[in-house]
């Protein structure tokens, strides 16, 4: 499994079903990866359509296989209520880098209690024999760079080869 960033864009949800009779809940869902637990804002009398824009940050490390979302309603002087979940496999965003806006089915007891809607972006670290050779091609580039200018400005091959020297001295 690689090592990394995870950004999750939660967007929205429709079709919940409504766990307050009288009024429209008030949705917020648990997302976890592992032992990272982050909790969105409440969508206050949002109801079954709740809308929440919220972004996420969590560090992928060794044996991160899935994201779990839990939808809670939100009760004051009562336990929140459980509305529905969701596991998304992360192996796609690890492989594909981004997964876009996509609809998630949420369950509860087997049974679709509706969607979702949410992005997934995965930044890998980078190792250190990968810095490395980003430092080096780095280095390189810039030696081309100051090489084609030294070109373009009429200089001798003495002068071009000191100078290429200098630049590529450790």
């Amino acid at each position: 499994m690689p090592q990394g960033k995870l950004q999750v864009v939660l967007v929205s949800a429709k079709g919940l079903e409504n766990t307050d009779f009288l009024c429209n809940m008030d949705p917020y869902v648990l997302l976890t990866c592992r032992t990272q637990e982050q909790k969105s804002s409440v969508a206050s009398g949002k109801g079954s359509e709740p809308e929440w824009n919220e972004d996420f940050i969590f560090n992928i490390s060794e044996g991160a296989s899935e994201l779990a979302l839990k939808i809670m309603d939100s009760d004051t002087g009562s336990q929140d209520d459980f509305v529905g979940e969701v596991a998304i496999p992360l192996e796609p965003v690890f492989i594909e880098r981004n997964i876009p806006l996509t609809a998630y089915t949420v369950v509860k007891d087997g049974e679709y209690r509706g969607e979702i809607k949410l992005g997934l972006t995965f930044t890998p670290e980078l190792t250190k024999m990968q810095e490395l050779e980003l430092v080096q091609n780095r280095n390189v580039k810039a030696g081309i760079l100051k090489l084609k200018n030294l070109l373009e400005g009429g200089s001798s091959l003495h002068t071009l080869i000191r100078q290429a020297t200098y630049s590529f001295q450790p």
